[in-house]
């Protein structure tokens, strides 16, 4: 009687060792205590849809962070514009081409281009031509008739009272300097040419107040002889159009020979001057009455609007006189009227 305990103990440990492991854990915990523990903690599953409930939401997965120099208006949602592409610089065959496709629209544009200076013959362009600088050819032109009239070859006027001729030009402005010139390449021409003006740029130059654009005006209107006047408003609209870069008449004259065709030089000339002095002022553009903007690269530097750019036109563009007194042949403006006539 007294082993009956020991041996009923003995059986219950042999028991509980025979069932092994799927009982009893690594401490000796019973396995089954631990799962009810577990379930005691653990959260209930959630309803179905089939149940009616609502699925749970998920949680979201952590935004991937913005880059910190993209402010919160740049995204798409915001509808911002992509930015722009880079313009890619124009090559230069691009540019000659659309320099010389300018040059044959405003041959449309001003098919009776010609020089605005009044002249008879290469002497008389020659002193208009000087007188010129810093005026207008307007003025020019309403200035020669009375001095050619008392002064009508090269020894008449090398040989005038030079006071007498200052105040015949006084209306061209700067009139002293202007005497000098005219007075002194006459008597050139009295003394070293026999009265006639050279057909050489060479020559042109060597006289008094002549310099490459006065020589290239009288070769490419008197004699014939290809030239490029580069004045204020062909060195402007050059700049504009991007034939050029640079601001020196003589590197420009090199560098637009290089684009044109020699034959097309002197009218050339004339078509880019009238567009500068009617269309393509140097304040104010007539952008909106251009006929080439689609071939400007400065569009939009002047006035756009159609209406109030037809109002900036002049001369026969804008249904005003033109510059000369006696236009040539085929010129459709109004003559432009004498010193003193008024220039409505």
């Amino acid at each position: 009687m007294s082993n009956s305990p020991v041996r009923a103990q003995a059986k219950g440990a042999e028991r509980v060792s025979a069932e092994g492991n799927s009982a009893v854990g690594e401490h000796g915990v019973s396995k089954r205590a631990k799962a009810a523990n577990r379930k005691a903690v653990e959260p209930a599953k959630p309803v179905t849809k089939a149940a009616g409930a609502a699925e749970p939401v998920k949680a979201a997965k952590p935004a991937k962070a913005a880059k910190a120099t993209e402010p919160a208006s740049s995204t798409k949602a915001a509808g911002a514009a992509k930015p722009a592409k880079p313009v890619k610089p124009e090559s230069r065959l691009a540019m000659v081409r659309r320099a010389r496709r300018i040059n044959r629209e405003l041959a449309e544009v001003f098919p009776y281009a010609h020089p605005e200076l009044d002249f008879r013959n290469p002497f008389e362009l020659l002193v208009a031509t000087v007188l010129s600088a810093q005026t207008t050819d307007l003025r020019v032109n309403q200035t020669t008739p009375a001095l050619f009239a008392k002064y009508p070859t090269p020894e008449d006027l090398a040989a005038a009272v030079p006071e007498e001729v200052e105040e015949l030009i006084r209306p061209t402005g700067f009139f002293r300097a202007k005497t000098k010139s005219i007075m002194g390449l006459a008597a050139a021409r009295r003394d070293d040419g026999g009265g006639e003006v050279p057909g050489r740029l060479d020559d042109l130059v060597k006289l008094p107040g002549v310099g490459r654009k006065t020589a290239f005006v009288v070769l490419g209107n008197a004699f014939g002889v290809p030239g490029i006047t580069v004045d204020t408003h062909f060195m402007r609209l050059a700049r504009r159009w991007r034939w050029t870069e640079s601001d020196d008449p003589v590197k420009i004259e090199a560098e637009i020979a290089t684009i044109f065709p020699k034959s097309e030089w002197t009218m050339l000339s004339h078509r880019v001057i009238f567009h500068g002095r009617r269309i393509c002022h140097a304040r104010k553009p007539a952008c909106g009455a251009c006929p080439i903007t689609h071939l400007c690269p400065s569009y939009g530097e002047g006035e756009t609007d159609p209406e109030k750019a037809r109002k900036l036109l002049k001369y026969e563009m804008g249904g005003l006189p033109g510059q000369r007194l006696d236009p040539p042949p085929g010129y459709p403006g109004r003559p432009a009227p004498p010193l003193g006539g008024g220039e409505g």
